[in-house]
Formats: structure tokens, sequence, C-alpha cells
């Protein structure tokens, strides 16, 4: 039975991979207007009034550095490859493609040498912040789209370029403010005397460092100082460490407290 449903699966996902039409080729010049501007809005996402300010602001971005950014919304039909001759992509040009078709909206097409300063993790995260259903929900899929717009002019423009996106959202702060914490109660749990007369077992917390480091430093740490400059939020990280690292180390002190004997 588990061999006749594996090799169903197998021969579903052959049919379902070899008979999707390719995205890339869908080829629909007609969806695109016949005068050349960097927004093309087919999904009306943008209000009239922030898509004109949008076009004038990539207009001025490209004569100021050179660098082409273009924007597509679609929905129900796209023009496809038609854009890359519509608009001369290049490797200095980005494409922003807003679909509000998946889960995420958001979707770049990169030129060669924008690699140079902003890798593909970066791009990841770019899609995964500002595109998320959640995001879209607060804030828009007009919002959504200028505002990583927005984070892409600023890193072309900021020299060395970047590595992760900037910015540190409360949710992903949580998540570092998580880890620290369970760093924390790793280390001190470590730290627990074996032996009636130890204060400190530091031979387990150095043994035990590989876990409680990367949670702490790579996890807690590393996301934070890498994303802003602001120090409250890597401050609180660190006394969430120390926190769980109290809490870890004192706990068999209030599993087991000593009880006076009665006079």
């Amino acid at each position: 039975m588990q061999r006749l449903l594996v090799t169903l699966g197998t021969c579903l996902l052959i049919c379902a991979t070899w008979f999707t039409p390719t995205a890339l080729a869908v080829n629909n010049p007609e969806l695109l207007p016949n005068e050349e501007t960097p927004v093309v809005d087919l999904a009306n996402f943008l209000p009239n009034g922030q898509e004109t300010n949008l076009i004038k602001d990539l207009e001025q971005f490209e004569v100021d550095t050179g660098w082409k950014l273009r924007v597509l919304t679609q929905y129900d039909r796209t023009p496809g490859r038609a854009v890359i001759k519509y608009w001369g992509l290049d490797d200095k040009s980005i494409l922003l493609v807003a679909d509000g078709r998946g889960g995420n909206i958001l979707a770049f097409s990169i030129g060669d040498e924008v690699y140079e300063l902003m890798p593909r993790t970066f791009w990841i995260e770019l899609q995964t912040r500002f595109g998320n259903m959640y995001y879209v929900r607060e804030n828009g899929e007009n919002n959504a789209i200028v505002d990583a717009m927005n984070v892409v002019k600023g890193c072309l423009t900021q020299e060395g370029g970047c590595n992760v996106v900037p910015g540190l959202p409360r949710e992903q702060w949580i998540l570092t403010l998580i880890s620290s914490l369970v760093g924390g109660i790793i280390f001190g749990g470590a730290a627990i005397p074996r032996k009636d007369d130890g204060v400190f077992a530091w031979q387990w917390a150095l043994i035990m460092s590989p876990l409680w480091g990367i949670l702490f430093l790579a996890f807690g740490i590393g996301p934070v100082v890498t994303r802003t400059p602001e120090l409250l939020p890597l401050v609180r990280n660190v006394i969430g460490f120390m926190l769980g690292a109290v809490v870890a180390f004192l706990s068999p002190t209030f599993m087991n407290p000593t009880t006076s004997e009665e006079s």
C-alpha cells in the first residue's frame, strides 16, 4: 500500500510539473500601455495620486542613479515576457511584480549587477516582510509596494548596499527575544552544579556553549544589530538572556525548598 501511494504521488507530481504552463512563456504586449511608464498598474492597486508620485519618483531616481526600477501589478492576466522589451530590462534593472492571486503579493526580477549590492537572501526577506498577507491586510497593497520600493532605493544609494533588510519589525524582534530567553535558560540549566559542594558548573556551560551561543548571539543579537542602531531592543534581549539564565540556574532551589524542623 505504501509503495502504491508513493508511486501515485510521484505520477501526480510529474503530471503537474509537465502540464503546468510556465509563467515566463506568457507574452501579452497588448496589455501594456503605448507610452512607456515605470509603473503599470493592471490590478489597480495604486490610487491615482500615489501612482503619479511613484512614477515621478522612479523616473527621477533613474536619472540620478542610473538604476532602473519598475513596478507591474497584475491579477487575472499578465503581460509576461513582453515587459522585458517594453522596459528594456537589463543588468541594472529591478522589476517588482505585485500579484494578488497568491499568499504573498510581491515578487522581484533582479538584474545581475544588483546582486553585488543586495544578495538573494535580501530579496527573500524583503518579499516576506512586505508581501505577506498580514502586512498587506494592515497597510494595503499600495503601501506594501511603495514601502518595498523605498527600501530598495535606500539600499541602492547606501555605500556597500544591504545584506539584510533594514528595520526591525515587532514580530521579528519578539522572535529574537524568545531566542535570547531560551538561550539563557539553556545556559543557566547547564551551569547548575552537579555536586553538593559545587557553585557554578562552568565546564557544562562551556560544553553547551554552541547551543546557547547560537540562540543568543546568532538568533538573538545578530538580527538586531544588523537591522537597527537602536539600543533598546538589544538591551531587552540581553536582559531576557540574563533572566532566563537566572531562573534556570535557581530552579532547583525553587523545586526543592528546604524546610525547617518544627521545634
